[in-house]
């Protein structure tokens, strides 16, 4: 998850399908709660930790952070330097991604239908927004981490890309790496805001209309192909938080036959074959 939210695209929830703790995740953190608290002071640590299911989310934030922490850099360089392969890695996983949560849909019917049509045209209208800038105020530093929040826990939304098309991804960045922390604590307290508060109604949702979400939800990752589609033409370019000059928008084309075209290809069964990878370990470990 943590790999998959470095790149701007790539949602670290798309991870998180695929894994089958999706709907463990949403309901451990609607777990943190006033609640919980009161079990804190009522029952003590233990059990207060097991009601949130702390061992999980510890696990899995330190595997999101460990993987920020040691392959931000590569990716990064990736990305500047060998930007197709990259996209097609992920292209190919997703596609999967969606082969593997269609299956888990069992009742199709018109609605289920409307509900994918409608997380894939959200999507891709999403992933093929042109970017816009936003003032750097208290308000938007909070809808900023609000909705960055939630568009990372969404399969196929990318919470850093949501940030690009906010205008705020290099000012958080530049807070970051500056230490700024009255820009960062009211980020942190929008991100802290929406997970809790979305993260409530996903769950809710998941347990009451499970088919409908799975379809709306598989629609996001199918929509997202827009956006990781492999070959592009940039159209304009920005300077990023390191001072490199990446692309800011961009428009898909077909690939011309050449030696990346057949890597491209080799990665994009590479991220597909992780996907089938990951649901026989997780069924393995599910027995």
């Amino acid at each position: 998850m943590g790999a998959a939210d470095v790149v701007p695209g790539v949602s670290g929830g798309t991870i998180a399908f695929i894994t089958g703790i999706y709907t463990e995740l949403l309901d451990s953190i609607k777990s943190v709660n006033l609640n919980a608290v009161r079990t804190l002071f009522r029952q003590g640590p233990r059990a207060f930790w097991q009601a949130i299911n702390g061992t999980f989310l510890l696990t899995l934030g330190s595997g999101i952070l460990l993987a920020i922490v040691t392959l931000a850099r590569g990716i990064h360089y990736l990305l500047v330097n060998h930007p197709v392969l990259v996209w097609a890695f992920f292209f190919g996983l997703i596609i999967a991604a969606c082969w593997h949560m269609g299956r888990e849909i069992q009742r199709w019917s018109a609605a289920v239908l409307l509900f994918l049509a409608a997380g894939a045209v959200t999507a891709a209208l999403i992933s093929s927004a042109t970017p816009t800038e936003l003032p750097l105020n208290p308000v938007t530093l909070i809808l900023a981490g609000s909705i960055a929040i939630c568009a990372m826990i969404l399969p196929g939304i990318s919470g850093s890309f949501m940030l690009l098309l906010m205008g705020m991804y290099a000012p958080v960045i530049s807070a970051v790496k500056g230490l700024e922390f009255s820009v960062l604590g009211l980020f942190a307290a929008g991100a802290l805001l929406g997970l809790l508060s979305f993260t409530r109604l996903l769950s809710w949702l998941l347990h009451h209309y499970y088919q409908a979400m799975l379809a709306l939800l598989t629609g996001f990752m199918v929509g997202s192909l827009v956006k990781v589609w492999p070959w592009k033409e940039t159209l304009t370019t920005r300077i990023d938080s390191r001072g490199d000059l990446v692309p800011l928008v961009q428009v898909n084309i077909l690939p011309h036959w050449s030696a990346e075209t057949l890597q491209a290809l080799v990665l994009m069964l590479a991220g597909a074959g992780l996907v089938l990878a990951l649901e026989w370990l997780a069924k393995r470990f599910a027995r």
